[in-house]
Protein backbone atom coordinates (compact mmCIF):
# COMPACT_ATOMS: atom_id res chain seq x y z
CA UNK A 1 0.00 0.00 0.00
CA UNK A 2 1.40 3.38 -0.86
CA UNK A 3 2.27 6.16 1.52
CA UNK A 4 -1.36 7.21 3.15
CA UNK A 5 -1.27 11.32 3.23
CA UNK A 6 -3.83 13.21 4.89
CA UNK A 7 -6.26 15.71 3.81
CA UNK A 8 -8.65 18.20 5.43
CA UNK A 9 -12.58 17.69 6.18
CA UNK A 10 -13.01 21.32 4.44
CA UNK A 11 -10.98 20.02 1.32
CA UNK A 12 -8.97 23.61 1.00
CA UNK A 13 -5.97 22.81 2.57
CA UNK A 14 -2.78 20.53 0.74
CA UNK A 15 -2.64 17.33 2.16
CA UNK A 16 0.07 16.45 4.91
CA UNK A 17 1.82 13.53 6.00
CA UNK A 18 1.02 11.83 9.38
CA UNK A 19 3.95 13.53 11.65
CA UNK A 20 2.64 17.64 9.50
CA UNK A 21 -1.33 16.38 10.37
CA UNK A 22 0.34 15.75 14.23
CA UNK A 23 2.01 18.68 14.56
CA UNK A 24 -0.74 21.06 13.18
CA UNK A 25 -3.35 19.67 14.93
CA UNK A 26 -6.22 21.77 13.08
CA UNK A 27 -5.78 22.07 9.17
CA UNK A 28 -5.02 25.75 8.25
CA UNK A 29 -8.86 25.39 5.94
CA UNK A 30 -10.18 24.98 9.81
CA UNK A 31 -10.92 21.43 8.93
CA UNK A 32 -10.01 18.28 10.68
CA UNK A 33 -7.35 15.78 8.85
CA UNK A 34 -8.41 12.13 7.72
CA UNK A 35 -6.36 9.74 6.37
CA UNK A 36 -6.46 9.69 2.15
CA UNK A 37 -7.09 6.10 2.96
CA UNK A 38 -7.89 3.54 5.56
CA UNK A 39 -5.41 0.32 5.81
CA UNK A 40 -7.36 -2.87 6.38
CA UNK A 41 -6.67 -6.10 8.31
CA UNK A 42 -7.49 -9.44 6.57
CA UNK A 43 -8.67 -11.97 8.04
CA UNK A 44 -5.34 -13.62 8.70
CA UNK A 45 -4.26 -10.37 10.20
CA UNK A 46 -6.97 -10.34 12.74
CA UNK A 47 -6.52 -14.02 13.58
CA UNK A 48 -2.65 -13.32 14.18
CA UNK A 49 -3.48 -10.61 16.77
CA UNK A 50 -4.96 -13.78 19.26
CA UNK A 51 -2.88 -13.75 22.45
CA UNK A 52 -1.07 -10.29 21.53
CA UNK A 53 -0.02 -7.74 24.04
CA UNK A 54 -2.04 -4.44 23.62
CA UNK A 55 1.27 -2.54 23.19
CA UNK A 56 1.78 -4.88 20.12
CA UNK A 57 -1.69 -4.82 18.81
CA UNK A 58 -1.00 -0.66 18.97
CA UNK A 59 2.03 -0.53 17.35
CA UNK A 60 0.45 -2.76 14.55
CA UNK A 61 -1.91 -0.22 13.78
CA UNK A 62 -0.20 2.76 13.85
CA UNK A 63 2.42 0.99 11.37
CA UNK A 64 -0.50 0.40 9.66
CA UNK A 65 -1.15 4.74 9.04
CA UNK A 66 2.11 5.96 9.64
CA UNK A 67 4.02 3.13 7.19
CA UNK A 68 7.57 4.57 6.51
CA UNK A 69 7.43 7.68 8.57
CA UNK A 70 8.09 5.76 12.14
CA UNK A 71 10.24 2.72 12.38
CA UNK A 72 8.09 -0.41 13.91
CA UNK A 73 11.05 -0.91 16.31
CA UNK A 74 10.47 3.21 17.13
CA UNK A 75 6.96 2.46 17.41
CA UNK A 76 6.89 -0.86 19.66
CA UNK A 77 9.30 1.24 21.76
CA UNK A 78 6.57 3.70 22.13
CA UNK A 79 3.70 2.01 22.75
CA UNK A 80 5.02 -0.56 25.17
CA UNK A 81 6.03 2.40 27.26
CA UNK A 82 2.79 4.31 26.90
CA UNK A 83 0.35 1.21 27.49
CA UNK A 84 1.84 0.12 31.16
CA UNK A 85 -1.42 -0.52 32.37
CA UNK A 86 -4.23 -3.31 32.43
CA UNK A 87 -7.41 -3.06 29.98
CA UNK A 88 -9.73 -4.70 32.39
CA UNK A 89 -12.67 -6.74 30.21
CA UNK A 90 -15.64 -7.41 32.93
CA UNK A 91 -18.52 -9.47 32.28
CA UNK A 92 -21.54 -8.25 33.22
CA UNK A 93 -23.45 -11.12 32.09
CA UNK A 94 -23.64 -14.18 29.22
CA UNK A 95 -21.42 -12.35 26.84
CA UNK A 96 -21.60 -8.85 27.42
CA UNK A 97 -19.08 -7.25 29.14
CA UNK A 98 -17.72 -3.35 30.07
CA UNK A 99 -14.08 -2.35 29.13
CA UNK A 100 -12.80 -0.76 31.62
CA UNK A 101 -10.68 2.38 30.21
CA UNK A 102 -9.62 4.17 33.82
CA UNK A 103 -6.40 1.99 34.65
CA UNK A 104 -4.08 4.83 33.51
CA UNK A 105 -2.33 7.54 34.92
CA UNK A 106 -5.19 9.86 35.30
CA UNK A 107 -7.85 7.16 35.48
CA UNK A 108 -9.61 7.60 32.18
CA UNK A 109 -9.74 6.77 28.65
CA UNK A 110 -7.70 9.97 27.38
CA UNK A 111 -4.90 8.26 28.88
CA UNK A 112 -4.62 5.39 26.03
CA UNK A 113 -4.48 8.65 23.19
CA UNK A 114 -2.90 11.36 25.36
CA UNK A 115 0.38 8.93 26.23
CA UNK A 116 0.98 8.04 23.08
CA UNK A 117 -0.10 10.95 21.36
CA UNK A 118 2.61 12.81 23.73
CA UNK A 119 5.38 10.61 22.15
CA UNK A 120 4.57 10.75 19.08
CA UNK A 121 4.79 14.34 19.28
CA UNK A 122 8.39 14.25 21.13
CA UNK A 123 9.49 11.82 18.22
CA UNK A 124 8.72 14.18 15.87
CA UNK A 125 9.73 17.79 17.14
CA UNK A 126 12.78 16.08 18.67
CA UNK A 127 13.49 15.50 14.91
CA UNK A 128 12.35 18.97 13.34
CA UNK A 129 14.41 20.47 16.52
CA UNK A 130 10.89 22.88 17.01
CA UNK A 131 8.72 24.06 19.64
CA UNK A 132 4.83 23.47 20.12
CA UNK A 133 2.26 25.54 22.21
CA UNK A 134 -0.69 23.06 22.97
CA UNK A 135 -3.95 24.76 23.01
CA UNK A 136 -6.80 22.32 24.00
CA UNK A 137 -10.39 22.36 25.48
CA UNK A 138 -11.67 19.62 27.90
CA UNK A 139 -15.09 19.02 29.19
CA UNK A 140 -13.61 16.89 31.94
CA UNK A 141 -11.13 14.23 31.29
CA UNK A 142 -9.17 14.97 28.74
CA UNK A 143 -7.45 17.94 29.93
CA UNK A 144 -6.17 15.78 32.92
CA UNK A 145 -4.83 13.27 30.74
CA UNK A 146 -3.48 15.73 28.43
CA UNK A 147 -1.96 17.92 30.98
CA UNK A 148 -0.02 14.34 32.74
CA UNK A 149 0.83 12.77 29.28
CA UNK A 150 2.74 15.90 28.41
CA UNK A 151 3.94 16.97 31.62
CA UNK A 152 7.80 17.48 31.65
CA UNK A 153 8.13 17.50 28.19
CA UNK A 154 11.21 18.62 26.05
CA UNK A 155 10.22 21.70 23.27
CA UNK A 156 6.52 21.53 24.42
CA UNK A 157 4.20 23.75 26.18
CA UNK A 158 0.46 23.53 27.24
CA UNK A 159 -2.49 25.19 27.82
CA UNK A 160 -5.63 23.36 28.71
CA UNK A 161 -9.37 25.54 28.76
CA UNK A 162 -12.01 24.24 31.31
CA UNK A 163 -15.23 25.52 31.76
CA UNK A 164 -15.06 26.45 35.67
CA UNK A 165 -17.81 25.07 36.66
CA UNK A 166 -18.94 21.58 35.25
CA UNK A 167 -16.06 19.58 35.75
CA UNK A 168 -15.44 17.50 39.15
CA UNK A 169 -13.20 18.34 41.68
CA UNK A 170 -11.05 15.83 41.22
CA UNK A 171 -10.90 15.98 37.17
CA UNK A 172 -9.76 19.72 38.19
CA UNK A 173 -6.98 18.97 40.83
CA UNK A 174 -5.74 16.52 38.85
CA UNK A 175 -4.70 19.42 35.92
CA UNK A 176 -4.47 22.08 38.64
CA UNK A 177 -1.62 20.34 40.97
CA UNK A 178 0.46 20.36 37.64
CA UNK A 179 3.08 23.08 36.90
CA UNK A 180 6.22 23.00 34.66
CA UNK A 181 5.54 23.09 31.19
CA UNK A 182 1.37 22.92 31.71
CA UNK A 183 -1.08 25.87 32.11
CA UNK A 184 -4.54 25.70 33.10
CA UNK A 185 -7.32 27.92 31.86
CA UNK A 186 -10.87 28.35 33.68
CA UNK A 187 -13.33 30.38 31.52
CA UNK A 188 -16.43 31.70 32.62
CA UNK A 189 -18.74 29.53 29.90
CA UNK A 190 -19.32 26.20 28.47
CA UNK A 191 -17.16 23.52 27.25
CA UNK A 192 -18.14 24.85 23.48
CA UNK A 193 -17.21 28.18 24.10
CA UNK A 194 -13.50 26.58 25.17
CA UNK A 195 -13.39 24.97 22.08
CA UNK A 196 -14.54 27.65 19.83
CA UNK A 197 -11.22 29.86 21.71
CA UNK A 198 -8.95 27.16 20.49
CA UNK A 199 -9.89 26.44 17.25
CA UNK A 200 -10.38 30.68 16.24
CA UNK A 201 -6.76 31.37 18.01
CA UNK A 202 -5.56 28.11 15.31
CA UNK A 203 -6.43 30.34 12.65
CA UNK A 204 -5.67 33.90 13.98
CA UNK A 205 -2.82 34.98 12.05
CA UNK A 206 -1.67 37.38 14.72
CA UNK A 207 -1.00 34.32 17.00
CA UNK A 208 0.66 32.38 14.51
CA UNK A 209 4.17 33.09 15.73
CA UNK A 210 3.40 30.83 19.18
CA UNK A 211 3.37 27.92 16.69
CA UNK A 212 0.21 25.62 18.13
CA UNK A 213 -1.05 22.54 17.62
CA UNK A 214 -3.72 20.96 19.65
CA UNK A 215 -4.28 17.81 21.86
CA UNK A 216 -7.74 17.15 22.00
CA UNK A 217 -9.68 14.74 19.53
CA UNK A 218 -9.57 17.06 16.58
CA UNK A 219 -5.78 16.30 16.33
CA UNK A 220 -5.72 12.77 14.14
CA UNK A 221 -2.77 11.71 16.53
CA UNK A 222 -5.64 11.67 19.14
CA UNK A 223 -7.82 9.19 16.98
CA UNK A 224 -5.81 6.86 15.76
CA UNK A 225 -4.62 5.34 18.92
CA UNK A 226 -9.01 5.25 19.64
CA UNK A 227 -9.12 2.75 17.22
CA UNK A 228 -6.41 0.23 19.00
CA UNK A 229 -8.65 -1.05 22.71
CA UNK A 230 -11.70 -2.03 19.60
CA UNK A 231 -9.73 -4.38 18.12
CA UNK A 232 -7.97 -5.40 21.45
CA UNK A 233 -10.79 -6.08 22.98
CA UNK A 234 -11.97 -8.29 19.93
CA UNK A 235 -8.71 -10.23 19.79
CA UNK A 236 -9.58 -11.03 23.71
CA UNK A 237 -13.72 -11.67 23.94
CA UNK A 238 -14.29 -13.09 20.60
CA UNK A 239 -14.64 -16.93 20.28
CA UNK A 240 -11.65 -18.48 20.44
CA UNK A 241 -12.15 -22.01 18.91
CA UNK A 242 -12.89 -21.15 15.26
CA UNK A 243 -11.36 -19.27 12.55
CA UNK A 244 -14.61 -17.67 11.73
CA UNK A 245 -14.34 -14.34 12.57
CA UNK A 246 -17.85 -13.50 14.67
CA UNK A 247 -19.70 -10.01 14.59
CA UNK A 248 -19.37 -7.61 17.74
CA UNK A 249 -21.25 -4.56 18.95
CA UNK A 250 -19.98 -2.03 21.00
CA UNK A 251 -21.40 0.49 22.99
CA UNK A 252 -19.76 4.03 23.10
CA UNK A 253 -20.63 6.84 25.29
CA UNK A 254 -20.04 9.92 23.29
CA UNK A 255 -19.34 13.41 23.71
CA UNK A 256 -17.00 14.70 21.27
CA UNK A 257 -17.11 11.96 19.32
CA UNK A 258 -13.63 10.99 19.39
CA UNK A 259 -13.73 7.42 20.61
CA UNK A 260 -17.34 6.68 18.32
CA UNK A 261 -14.93 7.58 15.46
CA UNK A 262 -12.31 5.44 16.79
CA UNK A 263 -15.09 2.30 16.22
CA UNK A 264 -15.66 3.56 13.07
CA UNK A 265 -12.24 3.54 12.15
CA UNK A 266 -11.89 0.36 13.52
CA UNK A 267 -14.86 -1.05 11.48
CA UNK A 268 -13.72 0.36 8.45
CA UNK A 269 -10.29 -1.51 8.77
CA UNK A 270 -12.23 -4.75 9.04
CA UNK A 271 -13.10 -5.32 12.39
CA UNK A 272 -16.46 -7.29 12.49
CA UNK A 273 -18.99 -4.81 13.66
CA UNK A 274 -22.33 -5.60 13.71
CA UNK A 275 -23.69 -2.68 15.45
CA UNK A 276 -22.31 0.76 16.99
CA UNK A 277 -24.50 1.72 19.79
CA UNK A 278 -23.99 5.74 20.16
CA UNK A 279 -24.97 7.23 24.16
CA UNK A 280 -25.30 10.86 24.78
CA UNK A 281 -26.33 12.14 27.65
CA UNK A 282 -29.37 15.09 27.30
CA UNK A 283 -26.83 16.56 24.70
CA UNK A 284 -28.73 14.59 21.12
CA UNK A 285 -27.92 16.52 18.65
CA UNK A 286 -26.50 13.07 17.26
CA UNK A 287 -29.78 11.20 18.64
CA UNK A 288 -31.41 14.05 16.22
CA UNK A 289 -29.66 13.52 13.43
CA UNK A 290 -29.86 9.88 13.22
CA UNK A 291 -33.73 10.27 13.67
CA UNK A 292 -34.39 13.19 11.22
CA UNK A 293 -31.12 13.38 9.08
CA UNK A 294 -31.46 17.34 10.19
CA UNK A 295 -28.49 18.19 11.94
CA UNK A 296 -28.15 21.27 14.59
CA UNK A 297 -25.85 22.32 17.67
CA UNK A 298 -27.30 22.73 20.86
CA UNK A 299 -26.38 26.25 22.21
CA UNK A 300 -25.29 26.30 24.88
CA UNK A 301 -24.66 22.48 25.90
CA UNK A 302 -26.58 21.08 29.11
CA UNK A 303 -25.03 20.44 31.82
CA UNK A 304 -25.30 16.70 32.86
CA UNK A 305 -24.10 14.51 35.54
CA UNK A 306 -22.00 12.94 32.52
CA UNK A 307 -19.72 16.35 32.54
CA UNK A 308 -17.28 15.25 29.71
CA UNK A 309 -20.02 14.55 27.57
CA UNK A 310 -21.38 17.91 27.62
CA UNK A 311 -20.79 18.86 24.34
CA UNK A 312 -23.44 20.71 21.63
CA UNK A 313 -21.40 20.47 18.77
CA UNK A 314 -19.11 16.93 18.63
CA UNK A 315 -16.23 18.20 16.46
CA UNK A 316 -15.41 14.87 14.91
CA UNK A 317 -19.23 14.38 13.67
CA UNK A 318 -17.47 15.94 10.54
CA UNK A 319 -15.16 13.03 10.09
CA UNK A 320 -18.12 10.98 10.48
CA UNK A 321 -20.03 12.81 7.90
CA UNK A 322 -17.22 12.65 5.84
CA UNK A 323 -16.58 8.85 5.96
CA UNK A 324 -20.24 8.23 5.13
CA UNK A 325 -19.66 10.54 1.61
CA UNK A 326 -20.62 13.38 3.24
CA UNK A 327 -19.43 17.28 4.00
CA UNK A 328 -19.99 19.36 7.25
CA UNK A 329 -17.57 22.39 7.80
CA UNK A 330 -16.43 23.76 11.18
CA UNK A 331 -19.79 25.35 12.04
CA UNK A 332 -21.94 22.19 11.55
CA UNK A 333 -23.67 23.05 8.28
CA UNK A 334 -23.93 19.74 6.77
CA UNK A 335 -23.04 20.86 3.17
CA UNK A 336 -23.18 17.90 1.02
CA UNK A 337 -25.70 14.81 2.67
CA UNK A 338 -23.96 11.55 3.97
CA UNK A 339 -25.10 8.15 3.05
CA UNK A 340 -28.04 8.09 5.47
CA UNK A 341 -29.30 5.21 4.87
CA UNK A 342 -25.93 3.19 5.11
CA UNK A 343 -25.52 5.30 9.00
CA UNK A 344 -28.89 3.74 9.81
CA UNK A 345 -27.97 0.60 9.34
CA UNK A 346 -24.59 0.64 11.04
CA UNK A 347 -25.59 3.11 14.63
CA UNK A 348 -28.70 3.16 17.43
CA UNK A 349 -28.48 6.61 18.64
CA UNK A 350 -29.74 6.75 22.01
CA UNK A 351 -29.73 9.87 24.51
CA UNK A 352 -29.88 9.35 27.96
CA UNK A 353 -31.48 11.53 30.84
CA UNK A 354 -29.72 12.22 34.41
CA UNK A 355 -32.55 10.77 36.06
CA UNK A 356 -32.22 7.62 33.92
CA UNK A 357 -28.40 7.66 34.02
CA UNK A 358 -28.76 7.79 38.47
CA UNK A 359 -30.94 4.68 37.79
CA UNK A 360 -28.28 2.58 35.62
CA UNK A 361 -25.81 3.26 38.49
CA UNK A 362 -27.79 1.44 40.89
CA UNK A 363 -29.50 -1.24 38.73
CA UNK A 364 -26.18 -1.97 37.53
CA UNK A 365 -24.66 -2.37 40.81
CA UNK A 366 -27.52 -4.39 42.77
CA UNK A 367 -27.92 -6.72 39.53
CA UNK A 368 -24.93 -7.38 38.68
CA UNK A 369 -22.70 -6.13 41.43
CA UNK A 370 -21.14 -3.77 38.67
CA UNK A 371 -19.93 -0.40 39.64
CA UNK A 372 -20.34 2.55 36.82
CA UNK A 373 -19.77 5.81 36.79
CA UNK A 374 -22.33 8.39 35.27
CA UNK A 375 -20.61 8.34 31.60
CA UNK A 376 -20.61 4.70 31.47
CA UNK A 377 -23.83 4.18 32.92
CA UNK A 378 -24.85 6.24 30.11
CA UNK A 379 -23.59 3.34 28.07
CA UNK A 380 -24.89 0.84 29.60
CA UNK A 381 -28.37 1.93 29.99
CA UNK A 382 -28.28 2.38 25.84
CA UNK A 383 -26.84 -1.40 26.33
CA UNK A 384 -29.90 -2.48 28.11
CA UNK A 385 -32.53 -0.57 25.80
CA UNK A 386 -30.86 -1.60 22.59
CA UNK A 387 -31.01 -5.53 24.50
CA UNK A 388 -35.01 -5.11 25.18
CA UNK A 389 -36.03 -3.67 21.50
CA UNK A 390 -34.19 -6.19 19.23
CA UNK A 391 -33.92 -10.13 19.65
CA UNK A 392 -30.21 -9.96 20.83
CA UNK A 393 -28.95 -13.75 21.20
CA UNK A 394 -27.61 -14.54 24.23
CA UNK A 395 -24.80 -15.57 22.33
CA UNK A 396 -23.44 -12.19 21.33
CA UNK A 397 -20.47 -10.34 22.15
CA UNK A 398 -21.20 -7.19 23.41
CA UNK A 399 -18.60 -4.74 24.77
CA UNK A 400 -19.62 -1.58 26.33
CA UNK A 401 -17.14 1.32 27.26
CA UNK A 402 -16.33 2.45 30.58
CA UNK A 403 -14.55 5.63 30.28
CA UNK A 404 -13.47 6.92 33.97
CA UNK A 405 -13.19 5.19 37.06
CA UNK A 406 -16.01 5.67 39.08
CA UNK A 407 -13.41 7.40 42.23
CA UNK A 408 -13.57 10.57 39.66
CA UNK A 409 -17.34 10.74 40.55
CA UNK A 410 -18.04 9.71 44.13
CA UNK A 411 -20.84 11.92 44.93
CA UNK A 412 -22.75 10.25 41.76
CA UNK A 413 -21.64 7.04 42.89
CA UNK A 414 -22.53 7.31 46.76
CA UNK A 415 -25.76 8.90 46.02
CA UNK A 416 -26.81 6.16 43.81
CA UNK A 417 -25.84 2.97 45.74
CA UNK A 418 -24.26 4.27 49.46
CA UNK A 419 -20.54 3.22 48.69
CA UNK A 420 -17.75 5.70 48.10
CA UNK A 421 -15.83 3.94 45.42
CA UNK A 422 -11.91 3.09 46.72
CA UNK A 423 -9.31 5.82 45.50
CA UNK A 424 -6.88 4.41 42.40
CA UNK A 425 -3.04 5.20 43.23
CA UNK A 426 -3.07 7.55 40.48
CA UNK A 427 -5.56 9.90 42.24
CA UNK A 428 -4.95 9.20 46.36
CA UNK A 429 -3.54 13.04 47.35
CA UNK A 430 -4.97 14.98 45.64
CA UNK A 431 -6.84 16.83 48.10
CA UNK A 432 -3.67 18.08 50.25
CA UNK A 433 -2.00 19.35 47.13
CA UNK A 434 -2.00 23.15 46.25
CA UNK A 435 -3.87 24.11 42.78
CA UNK A 436 -2.59 26.75 40.18
CA UNK A 437 -4.57 28.10 37.59
CA UNK A 438 -5.97 31.54 35.80
CA UNK A 439 -9.29 32.52 34.98
CA UNK A 440 -10.56 34.29 32.14
CA UNK A 441 -14.06 35.15 30.68
CA UNK A 442 -15.04 33.10 28.20
CA UNK A 443 -15.12 35.00 24.97
CA UNK A 444 -12.11 34.89 22.39
CA UNK A 445 -11.19 38.28 22.85
CA UNK A 446 -10.16 37.57 26.86
CA UNK A 447 -8.41 34.61 25.30
CA UNK A 448 -6.38 36.17 22.93
CA UNK A 449 -5.38 38.75 25.39
CA UNK A 450 -4.16 36.24 27.78
CA UNK A 451 -2.23 34.49 25.46
CA UNK A 452 -0.76 37.52 23.75
CA UNK A 453 0.35 38.32 27.21
CA UNK A 454 1.57 35.16 28.56
CA UNK A 455 3.09 33.68 25.67
CA UNK A 456 4.94 36.92 24.46
CA UNK A 457 8.37 35.60 24.96
CA UNK A 458 7.75 33.21 22.00
CA UNK A 459 7.72 36.43 19.44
Amino acid sequence: MSQITYFSTNHKAAEVTFGEALLKGLAPDKGLFMPNAIPTFSKDELNALKGKAYYEIAAIVFSKFLGEEVPMSDLLAMTKDAYNFDVPLEQVIDRKYVMRLDQGPTASFKDFAGRMMGRMMQYFLKKQNVNKLILTATSGDTGSAMAHAFYGLNNIQIAVLFPKDEVSDRQRKQMTTLQKNVQIIAIDGKFDDAQAMVKQAFSDPDLACLNFTSANSINIGRLIPQIVYYIYSYTRLRKQDSNDLEEAVFCIPSGNFGDMMGCVLATKMGLPVKKILVATNENDEFTTLMNSHKYAKIEPSRNCLSSAMNVGHPSNLARLIELYGGNMDEKGNILKEPDFAAMDKMFYAMSVTDAETRATIKQAWDAYHVMLEPHGAVGWYCVEQYLSENDIDQDQLLISLETAHPAKFPNAIIDAIGVDPELPESLSGLEGQEEHFDSIEGNYPAFKEYLDKRYQWRK
